[in-house]
């Protein structure tokens, strides 16, 4: 029986800007959204019956993960029984702000459109992606991408260059719902500068990069969990050049010279209750 493998990749945001609240109720937002090399394995083979399988205990597997509704979502759409058998291999931390539960989603609609033989262009996959999540569409080819709108509407960009990341997340969950419910413009005291970061991505400069970046979601999450803040300070007394939450956090990444300064980084955050990883930027799906 043939088994289709793909790769999840988690994401960060270089730049979040939140414009506005729009008719339809969500946020009208401009990113710059940053596939990271941090990734779950998703397997795909037929089944009897639809099974969405997790090996972390902390993620159920039934119809409320994404995994099943992108499956469902795409079978009703291409006359299909989605009868497969799915299986998760975690590795991108739960409710983190990483785009995990997009990500798996994207990497079902993809191994399916293989399985299936669909044949369906990346941009009907994106399409589609939509309907089930903000961050799902940009999921599909990932890389380097400005994502506008609700967060559906994508341009790619220049890849970002080679970069060493440090990420650590709190043993806490943040509600996206919650934070961009509760922001509030006035509370932003610095915004990212989305045209600088595509400026630095056409140039490959690293350094204008990084002084362009930032987050305006952190003006809600960080006093609400102030230990977000105190991790991004030991980020960064460590040496690392730039801290950042990502999403809606609680994730915050951070950018290191090499191996040696990540590794001051994590030594840096070992008294903190935290999951941690080091990962890299990587390049755009082919499909």
């Amino acid at each position: 029986m043939e088994k289709i493998l793909e790769t999840a990749y988690a994401k960060i945001n270089l730049g979040l800007d939140v414009l506005g609240k729009r008719p339809d109720g969500y946020h009208e937002v401009r990113m710059v959204m940053q596939s990271i090399g941090l990734s779950d394995a998703v397997e795909l083979e037929e089944s009897e019956v639809l099974v969405v399988e997790t090996d972390n205990g902390g993620l159920a597997g039934g119809p409320g993960n994404l995994a099943w509704k992108a499956a469902t979502l795409l079978a009703e759409r291409c006359g299909k029984i989605p009868n497969v058998h799915i299986r998760l291999k975690k590795k991108i931390f739960l409710a983190a702000g990483l785009a995990g539960g997009s990500s798996d989603a994207a990497a079902v609609l993809r191994g399916l459109n293989r399985l299936w033989q669909l044949g369906l262009q990346v941009t009907e996959l994106e399409t589609l992606a939509a309907e089930l999540g903000s961050d799902i569409p940009f999921c599909i080819a990932g890389g380097t991408a400005l994502a506008e709108g609700r967060g559906e509407l994508l341009r790619k960009l220049p890849e970002a260059p080679s970069l060493t990341l440090v990420l650590a997340k709190p043993k806490l969950e943040v509600s996206t719902g919650w934070v961009y419910g509760n922001f509030r413009q006035e509370q932003v005291a610095q915004r990212p500068d989305i045209d600088g970061i595509i400026k630095a991505l056409e140039q490959g400069a690293v350094a204008p990069l990084l002084a362009s970046c930032g987050n305006v979601l952190e003006s809600v999450t960080i006093p609400a969990y102030p230990v977000i803040a105190q991790i991004k300070e030991r980020m960064l007394a460590a040496g690392s050049e730039y801290a950042l939450m990502s999403g809606s956090g609680p994730t915050v990444f951070a950018v290191a010279k090499d191996e040696k300064e990540s590794k001051q980084i994590l030594a840096a955050l070992t008294d903190l209750d935290l999951e941690t990883a080091v990962t890299t930027t990587v390049k755009k799906e082919r499909i």
